[in-house]
Formats: structure tokens, sequence, C-alpha cells
């Protein structure tokens, strides 16, 4: 029965995606929700300006839908539901504001760093006072292992890292047609078979939805792209993934599950540090490194599969280590 229910709901996500976006992409089109292109980007993307943008209001929209109706039917609508919809739409909602900014009102910025991440803040914060109501276990393991360790009051900044660094890490990665749609199925299916594992069905249940959601999408976002997620998906999409690294407590497997993302990540950091530490000089051609493989060479759909490829990598050895070791 439960498992008819991950099925259903993957079904139904996907097709509410799917048949939202021809409806929804000429509607952002006649608003004028087109993308702004960077000068400072790769100079092939430059004919991408004008796609529209925001397209992560669908996703949004079939997650919670589909994860509501699902969970009413095969199981209950219980606090870890409201836990994943409470932040991934907190989060969507920041990268709405951000992407209005950017479209609406012309600034290539968006919303400024410092109030992105006082938003980010609140709202971890107001999952870190939901959990202590709940019996959070403030106790961290080490995967593959029964090694742990409990971090009492530093679980806070914790639950703040990982919220606001998935957010920004899939962020980062959203360069390229299709590339977060594909990586972060891939993470949510991996999250989606370790919780039904455990017998933490919501939470599967949830992840499931965001598979059928993003997929759905991906039929509209594959390489040539005709609509973007924007922030308002990327954003949603990476607090909800840490939200359920938090509720399965596998944030360490984070990490690892979400290794794509990381890289990314990590390749900005360093390109930042040894630009300023050397005076000017790059690591790579262009960070996040997505855009460094684009600049050698390859073609955009190349890089795309190349990251699906090694982002499948890392969350079947995510898998291994708490299913199948």
């Amino acid at each position: 029965m439960l498992e008819q229910g991950l099925l259903f709901t993957l079904i139904l996500s996907f097709l509410i995606t799917v048949l939202l976006s021809p409806i929804f992409i000429p509607f952002l089109r006649r608003l004028k929700f087109g993308q702004s292109i960077r000068d400072e980007g790769p100079q092939s993307h430059q004919k991408k300006s004008g796609t529209p943008t925001m397209g992560g209001i669908m996703i949004l929209l079939s997650v919670i839908v589909a994860t509501f109706i699902m969970a009413s039917q095969f199981h209950s609508v219980d606090v870890e539901i409201w836990l994943l919809v409470f932040v991934t739409f907190g989060f969507g909602l920041l990268g709405f504001l951000d992407d209005f900014i950017k479209v609406v009102k012309k600034r290539n910025l968006g919303l400024t760093s410092k109030q992105k991440f006082l938003g980010q803040v609140v709202i971890s914060a107001i999952v870190y006072v939901v959990l202590l109501q709940t019996g959070l276990s403030t106790t961290i393991t080490l995967p593959g292992t029964t090694l742990s360790l409990d971090v009492g009051w530093f679980y806070f900044p914790l639950i703040i890292v990982m919220l606001v660094g998935a957010s920004n890490a899939v962020n980062l990665t959203d360069g390229l047609d299709g590339l977060v749609a594909g990586t972060s199925a891939i993470a949510f299916g991996a999250f989606a078979i370790i919780a039904f594992s455990f017998s933490l069905y919501t939470v599967s249940l949830f992840s499931v939805a965001v598979v059928g959601a993003v997929l759905g999408f991906l039929v509209f976002n594959a390489h040539p792209a005709k609509v973007f997620m924007g922030d308002t998906g990327s954003l949603a999409l990476g607090g909800a993934l840490a939200m359920i690294a938090i509720l399965t407590k596998m944030e360490i497997l984070l990490i690892i599950i979400g290794g794509v993302f990381v890289i990314e990540t990590i390749s900005v950091i360093l390109q930042v540090v040894y630009f300023k530490a050397t005076g000017g000089k790059r690591i790579f051609k262009m960070s996040p490194l997505h855009h460094h493989y684009e600049l050698s060479g390859w073609s955009e759909w190349r890089v795309v599969v190349t990251f699906w490829t090694v982002g499948l990598l890392f969350a079947t050895i995510g898998v291994y280590l708490e299913v199948w070791l």
C-alpha cells in the first residue's frame, strides 16, 4: 500500500508539472519574466537571454499539492510534512523575491546577500524551535558506522549551516540547462530510498514528490531550455534537501549524496580565494566548475550528463553506506 502511494505520488507530481508548464511558460513570457544573462558569464549563454525564468513556481506547486494529497490518502500529514513544506516554501519565497527584483525591478543582483542570509537564518531558527518541541535528537552519526556524537547546543548552528549551505550550493549549480533538475532528482531519489528503508514514510513520500516534479520540469528545462527554475526553484530544492537530511538524521550523508553541489561550491570558494591571494590569477577558467568545462570546449549537454553521472555515483555511495552496508 505504501509502495503504491510512493508510485502514485511520483506520477502525480510529474503530471502536475508537465501539464502546468505549457500554460505557465507562455504566461511568464507575456509578463516578460525573462532571464538576464550576466556579461561576465560564458558568451555562448547570451543567446539564452529572455528565456522565461521563475519556473521553480511550478516545482513548488507540484511538490506541495502532490505531497498533501498523497500524504492524507496513504499516511498522514504530520509535523515532518509541515516542516518540509515550510522550508521548501520559505526558501522558495526568498528565491522568488530575488528573481522578482532581478526581472521586474531590473536589479541584476536581486536581494542583497545580507537580506537573503537573514531570511535563511530566520527560517532555520523556526525549524530548530519546532524540532526542539518534537524531541529533537542532537546526535549526529558517521555514515556507514555506529560512531555518533551528541553535539548539544551546536546543533542549532549546524542546522543553519546545512540549510543555508545546501540552498546556496544548489543555487550555484544552477547554471546549465537541466543540470540542477537532473542532479536534484538523483539526490532526492537517494534520500527517498534511505527514508523508506528506515520507515520514514512521510519523508520518503515528500522526496518522491520532488523527484516527480523536477523530472516533469526537466521535460522543458533540458537543453535547449524553454524555461529556467530561477532562484525560486534552486533555493527551495537546496533547503528541502537539507531538511530531509536533518529529519532522517543523515546530516553528514548530505555531503556525500549532494557531492556535485559540494564540489561546485568548493570550486567557487577556491577560485575567489586564489584570485585574491595571487592578485588576479585563476585556478579555473571560470567558476562554478561547470563553466570551466564549457570553456574547455565541452558541449553543454556533455557537461550536464557528466555531472549527472557523478551525482548518480555519489548517490549510490550514500545509499550503499546507509542501506546496503
